[in-house]
């Protein structure tokens, strides 16, 4: 696997997740992920963090992991090299205290320049798999709030910067989904639409992210875009 580096220090490691790549594991054969990468190529790390324990006592091994990216989601991912790490930034997450901006090509034109959608998301009424903000999600609705803004935008698409401020699984996918502006050549939330400008995966990026290091000093780090968006911004420009 090539996953690109970002940044590393004793304590940190910041890489440019691929889109394709699982961040980890959840019990059945789902091919290589970014788990296997650490073990085989960052030994150290192993045994750091909190791995997950299934109901029938199976185990996910997630070393460093502080937080993930869906797999057909690229970019920024923070890995902790040590226990004290990612229990220092495991509480900024917590407090939400980290910046997060993700770009994403999105289907029609989002007519509002800025704004926040602020919906709770629950479970999905029709799909297992999937978690909704939208009237009939079911179980506990937590807050979700995500701001955004219109980067450029046709009849066809939008392409937009998010800044979600709370941290649900699928919430961007969830919360554009919601506002009938579900992200381009997303196969879970968008499954009746074409895909565009060259996509073959969910659009969505994570660009930057903003967190405060162990030293004290707060950093910002941000990921390159990948083939698929450099070439899909360059037909928009």
């Amino acid at each position: 696997m090539n996953i690109p580096i970002i940044y590393e220090d004793e304590n940190i490691l910041t890489i440019n997740k691929p889109s394709g790549l699982l961040v980890h594991g959840d019990a059945r054969p789902n091919g290589p992920t970014l788990v296997d990468w650490i073990k085989e190529n960052r030994p150290e790390i192993i045994g750091t963090g909190e791995n997950i324990i299934l109901a029938n006592g199976d185990v996910i091994e997630r070393p460093g992991i502080v937080h993930r990216l869906d797999k057909d989601t690229s970019g920024v991912l923070l890995v902790a090299k040590n226990h004290d790490t990612f229990l220092f930034l495991k509480e900024q997450f917590k407090d939400r205290e980290v910046e997060k901006t993700y770009t994403a090509f999105v289907y029609g034109k989002v007519k509002e320049t800025e704004g926040v959608i602020d919906r709770p998301i629950g479970r999905s009424a029709s799909d297992f798999r999937k978690w909704s903000a939208q009237r009939g999600a079911r179980g506990e609705l937590r807050e979700a709030i995500t701001e955004y803004k219109v980067i450029k935008a046709t009849d066809e698409w939008s392409f937009l910067e998010l800044r979600p401020k709370t941290g649900r699984t699928h919430q961007i996918r969830v919360h554009l989904k919601a506002v009938h502006h579900p992200i381009v050549c997303d196969k879970l939330y968008a499954p009746n639409h074409e895909c565009l400008l060259g996509f073959k995966r969910t659009a969505l990026h994570a660009r930057l992210i903003s967190i405060e290091l162990p030293d004290g000093h707060r950093k910002t780090f941000e990921a390159e875009y990948p083939e698929d968006f450099t070439l899909a911004l360059e037909t928009i420009s």
